[in-house]
């Protein structure tokens, strides 16, 4: 089986999975830690924790943009629980290329089996996009380094039992002194702190770390200072691309309840497709997703392909979030007062979104990062 086709296939994998267990268990008025670490266990048992990681390490070995587009259709029933799942690959991802052999063979299983949970813990409370001024220290002693400080809003941080943590080695405000470390949370030194319940979005799992004289050996440092800020800026380019695909699945799950919705409720005699009024934002919103989801292809093609894909990752993410922003609310409107159901998933749609304008770079900072980068060449 080629790669299109192994794509193809963990794709209508997922669409299954998304119907057929992730929704009816959202379709809840709440969700039990216990029915999230199930679905938590299938969802690895599917690969989606491995969609990236190499075969010779038990993972699937597809591209990019299989990642996005699993995180585009768990997105369509709550994009939380799609944030949860993608964080755990990427730390496996992570390992594959970055960890000693021993590191490997003792963390990657877990996480594809799904007996682990996995985050990736750079923000601080007074630490978020700028992500040189963290002051998580990572000092030498005695052979080993001593991690000293504070990490929060951290997806996974309620459940995760492997982080890589990102500290300073220099002075804050280095990037270059920045190095990546991976944390056992069951050893001595770290403590979890910062338990944030987020309404409708629950699964994303957010909390923070205390570190208190955490001992990490040599061999814990899987990306040295000089190294550990620069992929930090690298990856954050796929973040916001799949953060860009979950919100063009929120967008679409949206437009399809509305159109099912509205070919069974009557209103003045006649079902609400047939009211011209009514059809319009329906057709702004198809259009309008249609838009992003080419812009958020093409992020995707640069991020397969290796060249820069800076710009049009922020792009993608700025033009999806705001879309999403304007179409979600505009289509439960449409539903009229049976959009309010807790049954339905628009509430969760509407913080969804919310979400999705603050991950990975909020909107505003993308703005300016865009401006920085066309105000290189002409556009």
């Amino acid at each position: 089986m080629d790669h299109k086709e192994a794509e193809s296939a963990l794709v209508a994998s997922v669409q299954r999975f998304a119907t057929h267990a992730v929704a009816p268990v959202f379709s809840q008025t709440a969700q039990t830690p216990q029915s999230l670490s199930s679905l938590r266990v299938e969802a690895a048992k599917l690969g989606l924790t491995g969609i990236q990681v190499p075969e010779s390490y038990g993972g699937l070995a597809l591209p990019f943009s299989a990642k996005s587009r699993s995180c585009e259709i768990l997105a369509r029933v709550d994009l939380s629980f799609a944030m949860s799942i993608v964080n755990t690959q990427n730390v496996a991802q992570k390992l594959s290329v970055a960890a000693a052999d021993g590191l490997r063979e003792r963390f990657i299983p877990p996480l594809l089996s799904g007996e682990r949970t996995a985050c990736t813990a750079i923000t601080e409370p007074s630490a978020g996009s700028d992500a040189a001024a963290m002051r998580t220290t990572a000092r030498p002693v005695n052979g080993s380094w001593r991690l000293e400080g504070e990490k929060s809003w951290i997806i996974n941080a309620r459940h995760a039992e492997t982080v890589i943590v990102y500290a300073q080695t220099a002075g804050i405000g280095d990037g270059r002194g920045v190095a990546a470390f991976i944390v056992d949370t069951n050893r001595p030194g770290v403590e979890r702190t910062h338990d944030i319940a987020m309404s409708d979005q629950d699964a994303i799992g957010v909390g923070g770390f205390r570190f208190d004289g955490y001992l990490a050996t040599p061999d814990e440092m899987l990306a040295p200072p000089g190294e550990a800020f620069r992929a930090i800026l690298q990856e954050i380019n796929g973040a916001r691309v799949y953060v860009a695909a979950m919100c063009n699945g929120m967008v679409a799950a949206a437009l399809d309840r509305v159109i099912a919705y509205g070919k069974t409720r009557q209103t003045f005699g006649k079902p609400l497709r047939e009211h011209q009024g009514w059809r319009w934002p329906l057709a702004r919103a198809s259009a309008a997703l249609a838009a992003s989801r080419h812009l958020t292809a093409a992020a995707e093609a640069a991020v397969d392909s290796g060249t820069d894909a800076q710009l049009l990752a922020a792009q993608a993410k700025i033009v999806a979030t705001e879309m999403a922003t304007q179409q979600v609310p505009a289509l439960m409107q449409a539903m009229g007062a049976a959009g309010l159901d807790s049954r339905e998933p628009f509430t969760r749609f509407l913080a969804g979104t919310r979400i999705a304008t603050l991950a990975d770079g909020s909107t505003e900072m993308l703005l300016e990062r865009v401006a920085h980068l066309i105000s290189k060449d002409s556009i």
